[in-house]
């Protein structure tokens, strides 16, 4: 008997979905102090169930983020949160620090520094372009330029060989 793989076939829409739920997840916890799965179950079994409507009232598809990958972000962020958080303050700019960055950004860096410690299998570059996208999802001024900024100087050193 041959054993098929059961592992779903990569898809980077999915992977992003998840990126962007896992900022969102980790916002939660930090700002409402739930625990990881309280609010995992309620992303994977609530947010994505209801159809979103874009400016004209018409229903658009939403695409389903790759729910394990969500788990591995959330789960490795809050499992490593003090060496990351070191990692923030020593890639910050000398006039800032982690509590003066708003919290969203917090969760936007928190979750980039995971993925290059911790999934050498994504490249650092795409790690940094899809976390610069997150941040532009929520921030119109110059955090997304920060986001590049600190990843960029992190994966220089997490990331040597890349």
């Amino acid at each position: 008997m041959s054993k098929t793989n059961s592992k779903p076939a990569f898809n980077p829409e999915t992977r992003s979905a998840a990126r962007l739920a896992a900022v969102q997840a980790l916002y939660e916890m930090e700002i409402s102090g739930a625990e990881v799965d309280p609010v995992l179950i309620d992303f994977m079994s609530k947010r994505w169930q209801v159809p979103l409507e874009d400016e004209d009232g018409n229903e658009k598809e939403m695409i389903d983020p790759d729910k394990s990958f969500l788990a591995e972000i959330v789960r490795g962020v809050k499992k490593n949160a003090s060496s990351i958080d070191e990692m923030i303050e020593g890639a910050l700019d000398k006039s800032w620090t982690l509590s003066r960055l708003e919290v969203v950004l917090r969760c936007v860096l928190r979750a980039g520094i995971y993925e290059l410690a911790h999934c050498p299998e994504t490249p650092k570059a795409v790690i940094i372009n899809e976390y610069m996208d997150v941040a532009n999802a929520f921030y119109t001024g110059s955090e997304p330029k920060m986001v590049n900024g600190v990843l960029d100087r992190l994966a220089k050193v997490l990331r040597e060989a890349d």
